[in-house]
């Protein structure tokens, strides 16, 4: 730790340059986890570096994302519990980067606040490092801004952007999709990272008992099920994509089914869903009872219980679905691809 460093007019104007420093030494152990490869620089330069390993690839591609967590945010401050959010913003990011059928390399994080609780910053940054685990990436850098007076005292922001890395012959090519074709839905883990500007209105969540067991829960409070991070898709995607030509992906994020699943459908075709084929999961029932909210609505919103899916040939399904149910994915057929001008049938 830079003792040397420390100005304690800019500590009175709000900012604590050493508590900056503890939180950097607070967050190496769980930084240190992501270094599978052991190809990144020690945490804290300018720059985070990467040796890139081209072996196997013909003709690489470089594919980037960049997204953050949102007002989920707000859940956490409530819940004060600060070491899942770091997992979603991470999977926002790599499950973007995956429907380019790219394998993550390398994540960079920032954080913002109000004001540097190193305790809090390195629980948010292992959350982060979790992620990166789930998702073969390393962190290899990242930036904390403590801004007081732009941030209430006890609030941040969580953004970050991942690097992968995908050869160009294997790039998802949705253009090969015809009629017959088939998709897969790989499950949700809840609300996921969207929307949650209408959940904290409908569920009132700033006066609400956020810990109170819910019996449309299963048991579970509200609080519990809403923080419940983001389910990252990397490993048991990369393991398709290894076996089976896969035609499309479209990570269902804001917007839910109508927005996402045409962006992997090409002109001229859709996909005809039967509604009562979708697992949807108990929060979005709830959701849409407790805010009268109606079923287009909570379909062009929510994940409802779908957080990926899949085209592939008919003939390849049953092998698809193997490979995914082996790698701890309950994926199951959800549709079919028609010729429509419609993307999305329901």
């Amino acid at each position: 730790m830079n003792m040397q460093s420390k100005s304690d007019s800019y500590a009175a104007a709000g900012v604590d340059i050493t508590a900056g420093y503890k939180a950097v030494e607070l967050m190496k152990k769980h930084i240190a986890r992501t270094m599978m490869n052991g190809k990144a620089t020690d945490i804290g330069g300018f720059g985070g570096l990467f040796a890139l390993d081209l072996t196997g690839y013909k003709n690489p591609v470089l594919v980037s994302g960049t997204d953050g967590v949102g007002t989920k945010l707000k859940l956490a401050f409530l819940m004060d519990k600060h070491d899942t959010v770091g997992i979603d913003c991470v999977a926002m990011c790599v499950n973007d980067v995956l429907c380019c059928g790219a394998k993550p390399l390398f994540f960079l994080d920032y954080i913002a606040c109000g004001k540097n609780v190193p305790e809090k910053i390195a629980d948010i940054v292992g959350g982060v490092a979790e992620g990166c685990v789930q998702s073969g990436a390393e962190l290899i850098g990242g930036e904390t801004a403590e801004m007081p007076g732009f941030y209430p005292i006890d609030e941040y922001d969580l953004a970050g952007f991942a690097v992968g890395i995908v050869d160009r012959e294997q790039v998802i090519d949705k253009s090969s999709m015809k009629e017959g074709d088939v998709m897969i839905a790989l499950p949700s883990s809840g609300v996921h990272s969207n929307g949650f500007s209408l959940v904290r209105r409908v569920f009132d969540v700033e006066h609400c008992d956020l810990h109170a067991p819910v019996d449309a829960l299963g048991g579970k409070s509200l609080g519990e099920t809403l923080l419940t991070p983001t389910k990252i898709y990397v490993k048991p995607m990369l393991a398709l994509f290894e076996e089976v030509k896969v035609k499309g992906v479209s990570h269902i994020t804001g917007g839910g089914f109508y927005e996402n699943m045409p962006r992997s459908i090409p002109d001229g075709l859709g996909v005809k869903i039967d509604k009562k084929d979708i697992r949807i999961l108990p929060i979005f029932d709830l959701l849409a009872k407790t805010g009268n909210i109606s079923e287009r609505d909570m379909f062009n919103t929510f994940n409802m219980g779908v957080g990926m899916s899949v085209v592939v040939a008919a003939e390849d399904v049953d092998r698809a679905l193997a490979i995914l149910q082996a790698n701890g994915e309950d994926a199951y057929v959800i549709g079919k691809i028609v010729r429509s001008e419609d993307k999305v049938i329901l």
